[in-house]
């Protein structure tokens, strides 16, 4: 099953790296972000990659020529302000061998079980499945006693209430039929139509998740690697 990276957008939030680089090319330690998570799914057996690149993607595509180690990765320039629909439309040709792929974003880390995922969406039989993982809180959480004693600190731990969408999809080919018209963002009509007809599922991931979206997140991230704590996999 062929793994589909979508790392083309520009990332204006975190704009103080992506200046000079795409966001998903951001290191957290001295790895950018996409072999971390390129690293999740080799963890598991998969060798076959196709990055959607986009911004900057000379910068994605000089780094895999550079270093050996990584075969079987197409990049594929889908545009620079393509949106995440036509990014996934663009590949269709890349993706007719098979029934199913896996996608993800360029910009989020999980201990995700994918074999797992995978599992859960050919026993349901849908077109397309999506994690949904615990929102992080913002802020610290207190635990707090008698006569305002501090019991418990967790400093910006994962919420027990809510789902989001954690990305780490699975999908059937027939996604495509859904995947029609311009200026197409996956999140919006084509997740919509799914779910109304009944074609979308939910796996659900109580365990961590996290996603780069801004700097504070880029170094809480790093923190964690320095510590040698990282949560997911690296080889």
């Amino acid at each position: 099953m062929k793994v589909v990276i979508l790392a083309g957008g520009k990332g204006s939030r975190i704009s103080f790296y992506t200046q000079k680089i795409p966001k998903p090319m951001i290191k957290i330690g001295n790895i950018p972000m996409l072999v971390h998570i390129i690293s999740i799914y080799k963890d598991y057996g998969f060798n076959e990659f196709i990055i959607a690149a986009g911004y900057k993607s000379k910068i994605i595509n000089d780094y895999f020529l550079k270093y050996k180690k990584f075969e079987n990765i197409k990049i594929i320039n889908t545009g620079i302000n393509s949106e995440t629909g036509e990014r996934i439309k663009k590949l269709k040709e890349y993706l007719k061998n098979g029934e199913n792929f896996l996608l993800t974003y360029g910009d989020g880390v999980s201990n995700i079980n994918i074999k797992n995922l995978i599992k859960f969406h050919l026993k349901h039989k849908k077109i397309a499945t999506m994690t949904a993982v615990r929102p992080p809180i913002k802020f610290g959480e207190l635990t707090v006693g008698k006569n305002n004693k501090v019991k418990k600190f967790l400093e910006k731990p994962q919420l027990n209430r809510g789902w989001i969408n954690g990305g780490f999809f699975v999908l059937n080919k027939k996604i495509f039929r859904y995947l029609r018209g311009k200026n197409l963002v996956f999140e919006r009509k084509p997740l919509s139509k799914l779910c109304k007809d009944g074609e979308l599922r939910a796996y659900m991931h109580n365990g961590y998740w996290k996603c780069m979206d801004n700097l504070s997140e880029k170094n809480q991230l790093e923190e964690i690697y320095k510590k040698k704590k990282t949560i997911w996999k690296i080889k």
